[in-house]
């Protein structure tokens, strides 16, 4: 079978969840399937091996200036298609294969629709929409998803499945490298010790609320840090620190590059990951990946991912969060209990897993 991927997103020089689960689980489906052959579809060229060793493996690179999905990978589906497409982080193109595949990360438009601009809202609810009724076959970042997809579309179960994304294990580990945790605190002029929140900057993650609970903390000498890039609707959140006069020791560090990320988080006494909905909700493997303790939403597919190796709050209660943050800086024994429970728990996630399950889904279309 000729295998189709939109790789347009896994060649990102700034991935953010989607990009990363799309260059992560392409590889891994590459390294474990040697029988079927791969046609992957990106914007510009890219090196042969930045996918791996494969020799199943075809990189088609079309360029094009815009509406590249529904226009020219439309264009490529009608003239050259595969026998399968799998569309791992965008919108199934108009024109497309009988045995299409596509991911839905999550329906945040939906759940929580004052977090996104009108625009943005619309057209994300139009392409989940799409892609429920026009793929052959589903794939769900969670069950939370999952559950979503059938309560808000009317998807059949067996139309789903849950494809859980999964964590780097080389990059992250426990940073006992105390030199370069330093090196990394100097670069980003951090004195002390912090507390760390990653996800691009826009209403959905809470950050207003986080930095109300930051502010009620009965600690003067930490920082909270805030990683990631600015997305939308969020000068409310820059205000927040001003209103609370915390600019001093809120930073907002902007997108932080994957080969300081391990350390910035090894280096942090807690990750708050207190976000409204999540499809998923990577930072918090990768923290407990490199013993960090977590404290994160009882919400979504928050609890699916973190198991027992993290503190569940009530993400519209400030005093809820505060109160658990404070415990997970000042409970030594739970600590050690939230880090020995993550590191048990991320033993449930791995991209060669996740392969398997999504390779049995693409030969099901087959």
């Amino acid at each position: 079978m000729l295998i189709g991927i939109d790789a347009s997103r896994a060649l990102s020089d700034a991935p953010t969840g989607t990009e990363t689960y799309s260059r992560e689980l392409v590889r891994a489906l590459l390294a474990l399937d040697d029988k079927n052959q791969y046609r992957l579809y990106t914007r510009q060229s890219a090196p042969r091996d930045y996918f791996g060793a494969a020799s199943n493996l075809e990189i088609r690179a079309i360029p094009f200036p815009r509406l590249w999905t529904h226009a020219r990978l439309s264009f490529e589906m009608l003239t050259r298609s595969p026998d399968a497409l799998w569309v791992p982080a965008h919108v199934l193109p108009l024109v497309h294969p009988r045995r299409s595949i596509v991911t839905v990360h999550d329906l945040g438009q939906l759940r929580f629709p004052e977090a996104y601009p009108a625009r943005q809202r619309l057209y994300h609810n139009w392409a989940a929409r799409w892609n429920a009724r026009a793929a052959s076959h589903l794939l769900a970042d969670s069950e939370a998803t999952r559950d979503d997809l059938a309560q808000f579309y009317r998807v059949a179960p067996e139309k789903i499945t849950v494809v859980y994304p999964a964590y780097d294990a080389q990059r992250f580990q426990p940073m006992r490298d105390a030199v370069r945790i330093e090196e990394i605190k100097s670069r980003f002029r951090i004195d002390g010790d912090y507390i760390l929140a990653i996800g691009t900057l826009q209403p959905r993650k809470n950050y207003a609320r986080l930095i109300e609970a930051f502010g009620k903390l009965q600690i003067t000498n930490y920082k909270l840090l805030i990683v990631g890039k600015r997305g939308w609707l969020y000068d409310s959140i820059l205000a927040r620190a001003k209103e609370l006069n915390l600019q001093s020791r809120v930073s907002f560090l902007d997108y932080v590059s994957a080969s300081d990320l391990p350390a910035l988080i090894g280096g942090a006494r807690v990750l708050a990951f207190p976000s409204l909905y999540e499809g998923f909700g990577l930072p918090v493997l990768e923290a407990q990946a490199c013993g960090t303790p977590v404290v994160c939403s009882m919400t979504s597919s928050m609890p699916e991912v973190a198991g027992d190796g993290a503190l569940l709050v009530d993400p519209f209660d400030v005093d809820a969060i505060a109160g658990a943050i404070q415990r997970a800086l000042s409970d030594d024994a739970l600590r050690g209990k939230l880090i020995a429970h993550g590191f048990e728990n991320i033993k449930r996630f791995s991209w060669e897993q996740s392969a398997c399950v999504l390779l049995k889904a693409l030969e099901r279309q087959s």
